[in-house]
């Protein structure tokens, strides 16, 4: 079975979205890795600080069928479709890795570009995942995190009694 990776942020009434979303994620797929969760400012907008975290997991789907379901959750939980691509979110879940697979076909991207782009996405996998391994590149998630410019890095572990 691959093992995937979800991206989880959120900036509205995050201290419920994100638990109840982890609840909905271990009832579909069982025993989860969870990261630390990162605070970080709004990328690309004025708007709250996120929570940003990565959940790593198991599933015989195939990751079509992953990205509909956090698809689903997140309209559960109350995400417009709508709305503009840089802006506050109640939870924004992004397959951002699976297995092995190199997908780019109907909007889903594997692995995300984001995982080099953005610390809060970077940061939370190699926690989870130092020693895998990009599948494009080859370089482990613990190296690039090691040699990403950290120099106006605005973000940091926050401590919850809600995460696991």
């Amino acid at each position: 079975m691959p093992i995937g990776y979800i991206s989880i942020g959120s900036n509205i009434d995050k201290e419920a979205h994100i638990p109840c979303c982890l609840n909905t994620l271990r009832k579909l797929f069982g025993k989860l890795t969870v990261s630390n969760i990162y605070e970080s400012e709004a990328v690309g907008f004025v708007g709250d600080t996120f929570h940003n975290l990565m959940v790593g997991f198991e599933s015989d789907l195939s990751a079509k069928q992953v990205a509909a379901l956090l698809r689903k959750i997140e309209l559960e939980h109350g995400r417009s479709r709508q709305a503009q691509k840089f802006s506050s979110r109640t939870l924004d879940l992004d397959l951002i890795l699976y297995g092995q697979e190199i997908i780019d076909e109907d909007g889903l991207q594997i692995p995300r570009d984001e995982i080099e782009r953005y610390a809060f996405v970077l940061e939370p996998l190699a926690e989870i995942a130092a020693e895998q391994r990009h599948p494009i590149s080859g370089i482990s998630y613990g190296e690039l995190w090691q040699k990403a410019d950290k120099t106006d890095l605005k973000q940091h572990k926050v401590q919850t009694n809600w995460l696991k």
